[in-house]
């Protein structure tokens, strides 16, 4: 049996377990994706009766197109990193590039566009920081990053960023000119449906340039201002029904059931006395 007080540990795994894990950079290949593609799309479509998203033009307003993309969300679920997998590749036509801690027990996920990290040190992580920022010089990549560093009960407050997302944009507006962070809210709720959905909604594109003096411990908190405010208008949207603008990702098609039910819906009652 699961102990409940064990689901959420704020030790990272890698720390926790003393682990020296070997650097793993992604690996991937028009073959290798064509496979993540069937299973990263096909797990999500099986199990949830819709995912909808709104915010998609920002990327293309915001954002200059010669400018890298990273992509920030808090971190909740064992869902998580294969939906940003659908953001990346099936909303935006890019690859991911995600990092995963204790990537030797998911080994086939580098095809995917996984990378290692270890977080038993500072020292130990920065092989993950440097492949991070270089793998932004290649603009068909996404930056895909769960900034709280460790999973999160859902909904949690407040929203508190370890400094690695900053140093990576930091490092990368000095190396490419400039860096753009789009923060991403995902949220997994049931609405109509005997199934949950899964509503994903992009904010603001914050641009980041090499002339830009920030403070990373401040700058760090700002980030995770920004990314708790755009989650709880989010939420607050959802527990008031306004759920307009969402465009569809995947919607499964009404069981046999639920066709008779909107078919009776549709009924007029007569003679009924009321």
């Amino acid at each position: 049996m699961v102990n409940l007080e064990e689901l959420y540990l704020e030790v990272p795994p890698t720390k926790l377990r003393n682990i020296n894990e070997k650097f793993c950079p992604s690996q991937t290949s028009p073959f290798w994706l064509w496979v993540g593609d069937r299973y990263f799309y096909g797990m999500p479509e099986k199990r949830f009766h819709g995912i909808y998203y709104k915010g998609k033009e920002k990327f293309y307003t915001q954002k200059e197109p010669d400018t890298p993309i990273i992509m920030f969300a808090p971190h909740h679920n064992w869902w998580d990193g294969m939906i940003g997998y659908d953001i990346c590749n099936r909303i935006f036509k890019k690859e991911i590039r995600i990092m995963i801690e204790e990537l030797n027990r998911f080994p086939l996920i580098r095809r995917g566009g996984a990378f290692s990290v270890n977080k038993k040190s500072p020292q130990a992580s920065m092989p993950a920081l440097k492949y991070a920022i270089d793998s932004l010089a290649d603009l068909n990549n996404i930056l895909y990053i769960f900034p709280e560093g460790i999973i999160k009960p859902p909904n949690h407050r407040p929203l508190e960023l370890q400094t690695g997302m900053t140093y990576i944009a930091e490092k990368s507006a000095k190396k490419y000119g400039k860096i753009a962070l789009m923060p991403v809210a995902v949220n997994y709720c049931f609405l109509r449906d005997n199934r949950p959905e899964i509503l994903i909604e992009f904010g603001d594109i914050i641009n980041l340039t090499k002339d830009d003096k920030i403070d990373r411990k401040e700058y760090t908190k700002y980030l995770g201002k920004v990314l708790e405010d755009l989650c709880d208008r989010q939420i607050n949207d959802i527990h008031h029904g306004q759920l307009k603008n969402y465009e569809i990702l995947y919607q499964s098609k009404l069981r046999w059931y639920r066709r008779i039910e909107q078919r009776l819906k549709k009924i007029e009652p007569r003679n009924s006395g009321i």
